[in-house]
């Protein structure tokens, strides 16, 4: 019974794609969960593959063709008809099956440059940017003219003013020639290289003998360590660097596939362990200033691309937004203690540390619920108000600031915002994140106070009208029922724009945090 290849779910933002690129060819023989084709969106590039083990029947949208959601575009035929196929075949006449084979065997030699055979010249393009980006700038030349690399290996990253894109070789083979140097910018879809598939060591060996006839092995399963991963799911692992051995396979023998790699990326099950992200400080090491000769000496570098989009933002917030800041502290003994006492076990049974971070998140969440005015945007002369709560969090990365976004935060709990959190701040310094990850949310924290910082003024992040500072926890002296105690301290920031946010609300939302905080079971309890 032939079962039908559907395009997936496109994002409400996304109207339509196109057929990028068939893996595999009508008549080939596929896995369950191989990659059979991929769709290019005006975001990302969506992975398409087999949804049981069988043959590729008919191609309904070919490559370059657009398609919509779900769409159907093509199908595949059961392993058992695909075998009853072949053995009627061997009961036909021996000269019809000689006469027919040879055209199959031609169409097998003619498919082979449309998958980068041997000796063929590729182009490396730039991907298809967001509406929202209008060009990039090529950062880094992973490889140089005339280096071997293997198919789906980091050739070269373009920078945009919101993320750092991968471009990878089409296939197994030689970069020949580079048309866009480093720091030139280009569009999206500009070709940046040309690309010799087959023209090194790196390529696969031919034969006629195989039906696996692809040029590299991007849709054969690979086995690492005691899992056996299908491709799509290994490039997913890659993306979110997740430890491989916490995820759990479904399919056959316990393979790995795509859907199980996003069920473990949605629950924060498989990230690798936060013992990590302590030494992040010392990621700040390659900025040092650099070694300057001479007496007065000075140097000149072009701002990155994030920079000046950085830039332009925040001078755009205080331009156009009327900035008021309000401040209140917050007394954490509460938090703490309680963090003392539970982050053994919290570790133990979630696998993550238990931050301060999430009673945070927590806390926003609760008050957002209370104030929805402070949830709310502004376009144009509209307000928008969410029913939702989207939260952003600020991380600081090498190339800059950028604001990954917490969705839903009301049905999170406390150790999947820890999770999620600890694979932002990873994928961050790594220049992993995606586009989608950055894109909403309805409000903002920034916390100053890992860098040392006692007091600031955070800047809003448009269109959201408030964003919450934290800041350094410090031991203060304190009046408590008349009486003089330490305790440790911390000063709390709201910005937000008046346009919108009355001084009253601005005031009773940050004392709703503030109380939230000092008493974290009312959050805790939903009271």
């Amino acid at each position: 019974m032939a079962i039908d290849i559907k395009a997936p779910s496109f994002p409400e933002s996304v109207a339509e794609g196109t057929v990028a690129t068939w893996h595999k060819q009508p008549g080939d023989s596929v896995e369950r969960d191989e990659l059979i084709v991929e769709i290019e969106t005006d975001k990302v590039v969506l992975e398409v593959v087999a949804p049981q083990a069988g043959t590729l029947g008919e191609i309904k949208v070919q490559e370059g063709d657009t398609c919509e959601s779900e769409q159907v575009l093509g199908s595949i035929g059961d392993a058992a008809a695909s075998s009853e196929s072949k053995k009627d075949s061997k009961e036909a006449p021996a000269a019809d099956s000689k006469s027919e084979s040879k055209p199959a065997a031609d169409s097998k030699a003619e498919s082979k440059p449309a998958a980068g055979g041997k000796g063929e010249t590729l182009e490396v393009k730039a991907p298809s940017f967001p509406e929202s980006v209008a060009e990039g700038t090529v950062a880094t030349w992973h490889k140089k003219v005339g280096e071997a690399c293997e198919r789906d290996e980091l050739i070269v990253e373009i920078e945009t003013d919101k993320v750092v894109l991968e471009v990878v070789a089409p296939a197994a083979g030689t970069l020949s020639e580079i048309k866009v140097q480093e720091g030139d910018t280009c569009e999206s879809e500009a070709v940046l290289a040309l690309f010799s598939a087959g023209a090194s060591g790196a390529a696969a060996p031919e034969t006629d003998s195989s039906d696996n006839d692809s040029a590299s092995d991007e849709g054969k399963d690979e086995k690492v360590g005691d899992k056996i991963l299908a491709p799509a799911a290994r490039k997913m692992v890659a993306e979110h660097d997740l430890d491989i051995n916490k995820l759990v396979g479904t399919g056959k023998g316990g393979r790995v596939s795509k859907e199980d790699v996003a069920k473990a990326v949605k629950e924060g099950t498989a990230a690798k362990s936060a013992a990590k992200p302590a030494a992040a400080p010392k990621a700040a090491a390659p900025k040092a200033a650099p070694a300057f000769e001479g007496e007065r000496p000075e140097k000149r570098v072009p701002m990155s691309r994030m920079r000046q989009t950085i830039a332009k933002r925040l001078v755009t917030a205080q331009q156009t937004a009327a900035m008021l800041t309000t401040y209140n502290e917050v007394d954490m003994t509460a938090v703490m203690e309680l963090r003392k006492q539970y982050k053994d076990t919290f570790q133990k049974v979630h696998d993550t540390k238990l931050g301060f971070m999430g009673f945070f998140v927590k806390a926003c969440t609760e008050a957002l619920k209370r104030f929805p005015d402070v949830n709310a945007s502004i376009d144009g002369t509209d307000i928008v108000y969410h029913g939702y709560q989207d939260i952003g969090i600020a991380v600081s990365s090498d190339r800059g600031l950028v604001v990954p976004v917490l969705r839903d935060t009301d049905s999170m709990k406390l150790a999947d915002v820890e999770k999620t959190i600890v694979g932002y701040g990873q994928r961050a310094r790594a220049g992993k994140l995606g586009i989608d990850e950055m894109q909403g949310g309805t409000f903002t924290i920034t916390n100053g106070g890992t860098f040392g910082s006692l007091m600031s003024t955070p800047i809003l992040n448009p269109p959201q009208t408030a964003i919450l500072g934290m800041h350094k926890i410090q031991e203060r002296p304190m009046a408590v029922n008349g009486q003089v105690v330490i305790r440790p301290m911390m000063y709390l920031a709201l910005s937000y724009d008046h346009r919108m946010i009355d001084g009253k609300d601005a005031v009773q939302f940050l004392v709703a945090i503030k109380d939230l905080l000092e008493d974290p079971a009312r959050f805790l309890l939903d009271v």
